[in-house]
């Protein structure tokens, strides 16, 4: 199984989610499964205090009661309202974090979305740029963050890529 129709020769993760650090995990809506034949959805109950959605997908939860935050961007270049939420989402998980809650940010098959956010929300906690996107690929998928567009963003700094942005529009 393949991802986005744009990138087809990135295989699809094993698993739902992965933790990145402890009670922060990175994941999406379809992942290769078990049998490593067709897509296996994911399906959020509630594993999770706070899911924060990149790309919506209806029937895939989270369950009532959980709290569900959605800003859909494109797995592509980002404006920079694109760019304030994404660093708003980011500072919610880092919010979250600190009060002792798990936290699941998703996109369709957890790799770029949300590893934007994942990454800032760990720049914010003290990691450098790389060391954000490095950890992700470890735990995650050595896939994960192959959208060269977002690592630029990350290693240039959220809040100057947005500035950027918006002198350009």
């Amino acid at each position: 199984m393949r991802t986005r129709r744009n990138q087809p020769d990135v295989p699809a993760p094993d698993s739902p989610w992965s933790e990145i650090v402890p009670g922060l995990w990175m994941g999406g809506h379809e992942y290769a499964g078990r049998s490593g034949g067709d897509p296996e959805f994911a399906v959020v109950h509630d594993e999770f205090d706070l899911v924060l959605t990149l790309l919506r997908m209806p029937g895939h939860g989270p369950a009532p009661g959980v709290e569900h935050h959605v800003w859909p961007i494109p797995d592509g270049p980002l404006d920079g309202t694109q760019l304030a939420g994404v660093m708003r989402l980011a500072e919610t998980a880092g919010e979250a974090l600190g009060d002792g809650r798990r936290v699941l940010v998703r996109c369709f098959h957890g790799y770029n979305r949300s590893g934007l956010v994942v990454a800032h929300a760990l720049v914010l906690a003290g990691y450098s740029a790389d060391e954000a996107i490095r950890l992700i690929r470890v735990r995650r998928s050595p896939w994960a963050l192959h959208n060269e567009l977002f690592v630029a963003y990350l290693r240039t700094g959220l809040a100057t890529a947005r500035l950027l942005e918006e002198l350009a529009e």
